[in-house]
This record gives structure tokens, sequence and C-alpha cells, in this order.
């Protein structure tokens, strides 16, 4: 795990804080307000800019020596930092240009670049600015230490910095109300310290942490032919700018994951347009111009003159083969990794890896972990695509709310149509109109208060989630403000109660101003990238970077300018998919692309359980969970026996209820079998940081 760390502001006369510093941390900058950066990072992943009063910018690399006369110790208070952490597209004078700009308190400008990465500000001896990213795969987290106020890029660290114990509450409302801000706050599993929204700045001036939002304005939707362009460029960038980043030699320079579907495929196919740069020794020859093989201006997938004969290792796990080897490349050489079942390796808890924070993906680690092991340094997934380019179900009643309802006609006869396709027959599909249309308008007339109350009434009657048979009945199941977390059920009746009371009290406050379906939306695409955190910590090898252009602050605004009539229609993403690698030049696909019927997706996860269920069963014999008072064990033992019972086939809320809930007992156990404080050298003690009742 790679992270950053620094502190601003402290006021303790404490000399033994002088030692404190993180274990194996490269100093970026010292001075009063220092920054660390932690772990295997790459040289072209730290990027250091300095800029002094009556002098232009300089930039050099993190890792560099750089000048032995620039000594943060000297700055004056107009003094300048910046630090780039991650994989940024910009180039050196636009790193020095938005420094430049920077001074005059313009920040926003900072989040354009191509690529996902941290940005660090720091103004003088007294003020630090930290920038989060549109998704949430780039988080930042803050506590009071000291005085003043710690930062990361990581909440454990911080954790072990302060002595934080796990904060129980804050686990019953990831699994009872995971989408809910009102219940979830800016808070972490550990007690004390604060995550950043995303689409946030942190700034810390005087030690006091102050969060402002450096959000857009709402983008107007664009017409489909324009917005496709901008959604072909912003992902053409995103793609290029990993391929053309320099990487260790001791693996294949540049992998792809071809395990997800139209989306992975679509990352693959453009990083297979784009040249490789030399690799580390070579020679490198001037770029020749190369011919466009895309019809957007400005594209940068490019026909290499000639050819280079390196391939690119398309990786796919056995049960996404179908879609894989249809996907075809003269650069991509395709490996199929044998299909590891999730749960798979579970006989030993404590032998996983420990993540930054908990999430499902720990239960299906040993599954992707096998198809990592075989990707490149560089490993490009479509992790995202699914969140940030197709319409909430919620976007429905954005259009009734903004006075588009003949807008509804299209998706909601679209959906009628698959939802005959899918079942054959017309029975249970006839409906399928009114029963989504009487949910968008229900939805958007739904006032925000209610729908807090609405949901602690669920929370109180334990209601398990609503299982849609046909897509539209799933659909309109979805038209609400808010909706339980598939493990809500499964919690004991006090942590229930507490949260209940706390959305009652949350419903008297101002409601927001966003629409249903933006708001939704926008949860679900930070959910899925907290997710994404967890499978890159539990899951990415040694000297290699997992990345998903799809998560890039460039590409989810270009998405946003995709009209939602558009969005909304079932296969909408495939066929968007579709027109951005047209766009690129491939224009040879088939039709159904991505159409098609493949396997069951939750068949891995049912067969993953019953081989696993001893395991599953001794895990939930005496549960951390259940000790804290926050599980009702005998209704889980009942659910995870119901669903490893081979006589049933479970339902897929089911399956993610026992992933969720899994996965945060997984969590538990490695984190209280840690040694307390080993993110640091220089505490004056071990803290505890196991969960306290």
């Amino acid at each position: 795990m790679r992270w950053l760390t620094g502190w601003s502001g402290l006021t303790a006369a404490d000399p033994t804080l002088a030692a404190v510093r993180p274990i194996a941390g490269t100093l970026l900058w010292g001075g009063p307000n220092p920054l660390w950066a932690v772990g295997d990072w790459r040289p072209d992943e730290l990027r250091l800019a300095v800029l002094r009063p009556g002098g232009p910018a300089t930039v050099r690399g993190g890792l560099d020596p750089g000048d032995p006369t620039d000594n943060a110790d000297h700055d004056t208070p107009a003094t300048l930092r910046l630090a780039v952490a991650g994989r940024c597209g910009a180039t050196d004078r636009e790193l020095a240009d938005g420094l430049a700009a920077a001074r005059g308190g313009a920040l926003r400008h900072l989040t354009h670049w191509p690529g996902s990465y941290t940005v660090v500000l720091r103004a003088g001896t007294r003020s630090t600015v930290l920038l989060t990213d549109l998704s949430g795969a780039q988080p930042v987290f803050h506590t009071p230490f000291a005085g003043g106020t710690a930062y990361a890029t990581a909440a454990l660290p911080l954790a072990d910095l302060v002595g934080a114990p796990v904060d129980a509450a804050h686990l019953a409302a990831r699994l009872a109300t995971p989408e809910t801000p009102e219940a979830l706050g800016d808070r972490t599993p550990y007690r004390g310290v604060r995550r950043v929204p995303p689409g946030h700045a942190l700034g810390i001036r005087g030690g006091r942490a102050d969060r402002t939002s450096y959000l857009d304005d709402p983008a107007e939707e664009r017409a489909e032919a324009p917005a496709v362009r901008e959604l072909t460029r912003a992902l053409l960038e995103a793609v290029r700018c990993r391929v053309r980043a320099t990487v260790p030699a001791d693996r294949p320079r540049l992998g792809v994951d071809l395990s997800y579907g139209t989306a992975s495929a679509t990352v693959a196919l453009l990083a297979a347009a784009v040249p490789l740069p030399p690799g580390p020794g070579a020679d490198a020859a001037p770029e020749r111009p190369a011919a466009r093989t895309g019809a957007v201006k400005g594209s940068w997938a490019r026909r290499a003159e000639p050819p280079e004969p390196e391939t690119l290792p398309a990786v796919t796990l056995g049960d996404a083969e179908g879609l894989a080897l249809a996907v075809h490349a003269p650069r991509l050489r395709h490996l199929v990794v044998p299909p590891v079942a999730p749960y798979a390796d579970l006989a030993d808890p404590l032998a996983g890896p420990l993540t930054d924070e908990p999430g499902p993906a720990l239960v299906d680690a040993a599954r992707y972990a096998a198809a990592h092991r075989l990707g490149g340094a560089d490993h490009l997934t479509g992790h995202g695509a699914r969140q940030v380019l197709d319409g909430h179900p919620a976007r429905l009643a954005d259009l009734v709310r903004s006075g588009r309802p003949l807008d509804l006609l299209a998706p909601i006869a679209a959906l009628a149509g698959a939802d005959r396709a899918t079942a054959g027959a017309l029975t249970g599909t006839l409906h399928t109109p009114v029963t989504v249309l009487r949910a968008a308008r229900r939805l958007a007339r739904t006032r925000y208060a209610d729908a807090l109350d609405d949901l602690a009434l669920k929370l109180t009657l334990r209601q398990e989630p609503v299982q849609g048979r046909t897509m539209g009945r799933a659909l309109a199941a979805d038209l609400t403000w808010h909706r339980p977390g598939p493990a809500a059920h499964l919690l004991a009746d006090e942590p229930l109660a507490a949260l209940a009371q706390h959305l009652r009290t949350a419903a008297r406050d101002s409601a927001p101003t966003e629409p249903p379906g933006a708001r939704r939306a926008r949860l679900a695409l930070h959910r899925h990238a907290a997710h994404y955190r967890t499978l890159v910590h539990a899951t990415e090898q040694h000297g290699q970077r997992l990345h998903a252009p799809f998560l890039d602050n460039q590409v989810v605004r270009a998405a946003r300018l995709l009209p939602d009539d558009l969005r909304l229609q079932p296969g909408a993403r495939h066929a968007l998919l579709a027109a951005v690698l047209a766009g690129a030049g491939r224009t040879d696909l088939p039709a159904d692309w991505g159409r098609a019927p493949g396997p069951d997706p939750y068949d891995p996860a049912r067969r993953g359980l019953r081989a696993a269920a001893p395991a599953l069963a001794e895990l939930l014999d005496r549960p951390l969970l259940g000790e804290a008072g926050l599980l009702d064990t005998p209704a889980a033992r009942k659910t995870l026996a119901t669903a490893t019972d081979p006589a049933q086939t479970a339902p897929p809320g089911t399956l993610a209820a026992l992933a969720e809930l899994l996965a945060v007992e997984l969590w538990l156990r490695r984190l209280a079998a840690r040694r307390p404080g080993s993110s640091w050298t220089g505490l004056p003690a071990p803290r505890r940081t196991a969960l306290e009742t």
C-alpha cells in the first residue's frame, strides 16, 4: 500500500514529537509542515514543483535528490510547493503553469489533468491544501494531532498515529445504509479519523482543518454526438497517460484485464492502439509522427510505424472467457486464468492482506489476484464503467422533475422490450411501463425528509431487500432516495434502532438541492470507487499498478455530458463504448457487441460459498461483529446455511449481503491481529486500534 502523509500547524512543545515519522518514508519536503511518501512509489509517480517569489517554477521528481539549496525550512510566506502523487498525464510545463495559477487561489484546474492522482499544495509555512478526486478512488483523511492536523491518503496510518480504536457505529452504518450520507457522514472505520468527500479540498491553516467543494457547476447535457466525442477524447487521454509511462523491466510493461465485459475490452483495444515508449535503458529516439487512426480531433490512439513487436498480456478469468476471446487486436496476447471461486483460501482468515478499510473485494481477493499476477507492471481494468456511464434508475424521476416526461417513453419502452426478451413470454412484463412510470413519479414528488423517515422505518422493521423478478420491477424498487444495504436485516436490533433514530433527527435538517437521480448516481460511484480501492490494496502485486481509467476526473466529467434519456436505455453502455471505439478507428465490432447473453454472473459466488461453507461457518461461530453487539448472529448463520444449501439457489441480494458482512468480519480479525502503531517510528507507546465495545 502506498500513501502520502504529513501534518500542519502542530503547537505541542513535546520534544518527543520531533522523532515521529512514518517507517520507511521518503521526505518530500520538510519544515514545520512536512510531507512524506511511504511505500513502493515509482520515480515518475511523485512530482514536485516549487515557486518562489521573483522566479519561475521548477519541477522535479519526488525521489530525485533535487537542489540542495531548496530548503523548505527557509520558505517564505509567498513560497508555493506542489506535490502530485499517482499517475498524472500533465507535462512539467503544465505543472509549473498550474502552480503559478494556484497563487491566486485557483485550485479546480489542478484536477483537470489526465490520470488519477492526489494533489498537495503548500503555501508558505502555515497553509496546506489537499485535493481529492471526483470518484473517490484517491481519498484523503485527516485527524487532530498535537494541536494541529495530520493528514494522509490512507486512514489506517492516521489511526496508528493517534491510537484511534475502531468505530463500531460506523461499521453498522456501512452495512445498514452504505449510500446514505446522513448515516455515514465523514467518518471512517477508525474513531476520530475523518474522510474528505470526493470533489472537495481539505484546507489546513493554523492547524485547523476545513473542507470546501471544488465541484464544477452542473454540466449541461450535450447532444449525443458531441458528448460521445468528448467521452472518447477523455478516455483516450486516460489510457494513453498509462501506456506511455515508464515502468520497471522485471515484468511485462503493460497488461489489460478482459474480465469485466465491454468496458475492459474497450480499454484493452484503446491500449493496444497506443505505441509503447522505449524500455528502461533503451536509447530513446525522438518520437516520429504517427498516422492517426481515430476520427476524433486530438486523438492519441495512433498507429506505430513500424508496428511494435511487444505484445500486451490480455488476462481473462476463465468464467469470463466468451467476450474476451471475441476481442481481437494484433498486440493482444490472450491468457486465460483458470477460474478461482470467491471465498477461496479462507481456511486461515488471517492469512490474507489487511486493507485500509473493509470491502467486499476481500472475499474475491484470491480470485482476482490470480489474474493480476499474470498482468503487466501497469495493468488496465474496466472498473467503474457501469457507475460512470449508466444512467441510475432514479434519473427517471429527474426527467419528471425537470418537466421532461416525454423523455421517459423511449427508455421505458426499451425496458419493457428487454423484459419480454429476457422472460421469454409476456407474463410479468406487461405491467413494466406502468410500474416504472408510477415509481418515477412517486420519487419525483417525495420530500427528502419523508424519505429519511421511510428509511428509518425500514431499518426498524428489518425489511429484507426487494428481489425484483424482472428488470422493470428491480428498477422500480430502486426508484427511491434511499435503500437499506443488502446486509441491513442481519444486524442486531440495537445498532439498527440507533441508526433509525439518527436518521429521524437528520430529517429535520435542510434537504439537498441535488435531484434524486443525480444524487443516487454520484453516491453509487463513490461507493464503487471505495470498493475498487480495497481491491487494489488486496490484489495489487509488488511493483504493479492497477488502473481504472473510467474513474479518472476527466472521464467522469465527460460522462456527465451524456443525455440522460440515452443512458437510461438497456444496453446503452455497450452502445456508448462501441461509439467510443468507432471514434478511435475501431469500426469492425459486431452489431450485437456486448448484448449477447452470457453466463450467470452470480454463479461463481454461489459455487464459492458452497465450497467454503465449513470455513465460513467457523468464521461466524464467534464473530467479532457479534461480540461487539452489531450482528444478529443466529440470523447470519441461518442466511449462510441457506445460501450454501446445494438444493437452493441464493438470490443476488443474499449473495451481496453475505459478501458485505463476511468482508467486514475478515477485516476486523486481520486488524485485531496486527501490531498497533506499526506504521510509525518514534511514537511514545503502542496504541490499540482493535474493536472496542
